[in-house]
């Protein structure tokens, strides 16, 4: 029986997905939380968020993500980032994944992917729990419900958690997959409930189809002045970064959190949500996102509560401390209502530094930036992962490796040409250690960090003196009012200055290290711009 809203010539049936039971078709949030709470998936918890676990899988499963290898993207994904599967190998998976799915219920939700109706992606969820047609609703961008009458699926999530895939018959490494036929136009997701797959799925194909058509696709997050969305900026940057959290900046307009677009016409989210991990999570430093985690429709995963009282506890990463909260975007007081934004006036790129040798802000130029886009630096610490016993660097290519399947160098280059014909302003922001490296230094003051990018998005920081960074080469900031001038030179802050410049030229080695593989593929004033 086929129940709620569709395209009548868009049915299931009619791509081929036959035989199942009920089809829910674009429910609203109440009808699809009451589904899920009579199916057992989870809990109706304070303010009517829907509590819910994922099982063994509890984040990403990136080594059972994959690509088909066909003729028409042969010669365009980056293979050594992305895992070929045989075309034959997608046909058998699909077709089980299909028998598996006869008889069973079905959850439906047609949603758009980007705010820029001229560039986003139709895109529909075929869901086998209801709470996962929740999530990608409250992620994607939500079409009116008169749009649902003529909407055309361009391309097609079908998840079945409860779906094991066969390694054999499958072509994969595991019973878990993940897998993208840029052919077909599929995304098959089997053996794991883990929402964020659904979410960075539609990204990685966002990833692909836009610089296509010379838009460059970012995962980053992004606000603009307010009263003003052509004085729009973007912060790039890896998790434990401050991405989040500087970017929600109570004196400017919230474009997005997580992932955007930069067109002809300025930047644009891709997603209608925030996705947001709530570990140690407090009303005192965040308190517009903890709110949402007792707000209607809010989807909170992988959090422990109290059985009798609901409340939520922020600290308890029994199950994972990857616990997070999947909200709308307009939950958030200061969320633009378009999504939108003029070209950026300024890009900043966040790194936690662990090592301690960089500035808190240096400024760079579009060559120096695509170098620092590429690298993609942050650090590991002590502490955050089973035998860590000094800062691990982390270079992560475009801050979002996982996410890419094209060649770094796409996106690279494409940013630089963005950056030049719209004369952004480029800023490299340490949020990591000062004073020493992790163990002895001290964290990277937040007031410090505002301070300087307030400077930096005003564009007064334009007019103080800069030096030269011996060691990276970019511009740094000698004197900066409200902000101690011993902390914008790295080396005065450590004890040893001795110390200092050998953990420099360690970092400057590791930097070389793991550029050497960008060299071949890039133009002259980036080899110019590398150090080392």
């Amino acid at each position: 029986m086929d129940i709620g809203r569709v395209n009548p010539a868009k049915r299931l049936e009619d791509q081929g997905i036959e035989g199942l039971g009920n089809v829910y078709y674009n429910l609203l949030e109440p009808a699809l939380i009451e589904q899920a709470i009579k199916r057992g998936e989870g809990t109706l918890g304070k303010g009517g968020a829907f509590y819910c676990t994922t099982g063994k899988h509890t984040g990403r499963s990136p080594k059972d993500k994959y690509v088909v290898r066909t003729p028409s993207v042969e010669d365009t994904i980056w293979w050594e980032n992305n895992t070929p599967m045989a075309p034959d190998a997608f046909d058998r998976l699909h077709a089980d994944m299909l028998e598996h799915l006869k008889g069973r219920d079905a959850f439906v939700e047609d949603l758009y992917g980007g705010a820029d109706p001229e560039h986003r992606l139709d895109v529909r969820l075929v869901a086998e729990l209801a709470w996962h047609g929740l999530f990608l609703r409250t992620m994607l961008r939500r079409p009116e419900r008169a749009e649902l009458d003529s909407f055309d699926p361009e391309w097609t999530i079908i998840n079945c958690p409860s779906f094991k895939a066969d390694p054999e018959r499958h072509g994969c490494r595991s019973e878990t997959v993940i897998a993208l036929n840029f052919d077909k136009k599929l995304i098959l997701i089997g053996n794991t409930a883990y929402a964020g797959e659904n979410k960075k799925g539609v990204f990685t194909l966002l990833n692909y189809i836009l610089p296509g058509k010379d838009i460059m696709a970012m995962h980053c997050s992004a606000n603009h002045a307010i009263d003003n969305p052509d004085d729009s900026a973007v912060f790039f940057g890896l998790s434990g970064t401050g991405k989040t959290t500087l970017s929600a900046d109570p004196s400017r307009v919230l474009i997005g959190d997580d992932e955007h677009g930069w067109s002809e016409k300025g930047i644009f989210n891709f997603e209608g949500g925030c996705y947001a991990k709530t570990i140690n999570l407090s009303a005192e430093a965040e308190p517009e996102i903890y709110a949402t985690c007792s707000m209607f429709g809010t989807v909170v995963e992988n959090m422990v509560y109290d059985a009798d009282t609901l409340e939520l506890d922020f600290e308890d990463n029994s199950l994972t401390d990857n616990m997070r909260c999947a909200y709308p975007l307009h939950y958030i007081s200061n969320a633009s209502e378009t999504s939108l934004g003029g070209h950026p006036k300024n890009v900043i790129m966040l790194t936690c530094d662990a090592f301690g040798v960089l500035p808190p802000i240096a400024r760079l130029t579009p060559a120096q930036a695509m170098y620092h886009f590429l690298s993609g630096f942050t650090s590991k610490t002590p502490g955050t992962e089973l035998g860590v016993v000094e800062p691990i660097p982390t270079f992560s290519t475009c801050f979002g490796a996982p996410f890419m399947p094209r060649r770094p160098e796409v996106y690279g280059k494409l940013l630089q040409e963005k950056i030049r014909e719209h004369g952004a302003s480029c800023w490299l922001v340490n949020t990591g250690w000062t004073g020493g490296a992790f163990g002895t230094g001290s964290r990277m003051p937040i007031k410090a960090t505002r301070a300087l990018l307030t400077a930096a998005l005003d564009g007064s920081l334009h007019d103080v003196e800069f030096r030269k960074d011996p060691n990276f080469g970019f511009d740094v900031p000698v004197s900066v009012p409200g902000v101690p001038e011993v902390l914008l030179d790295p080396r005065r802050t450590w004890g040893d200055a001795a110390a200092y410049d050998a953990q420099a030229a360690k970092l400057v080695e590791m930097f070389s290290d793991n550029f050497a593989q960008y060299v071949p593929y890039i133009d002259d004033d980036v080899k110019a711009a590398a150090i080392g």
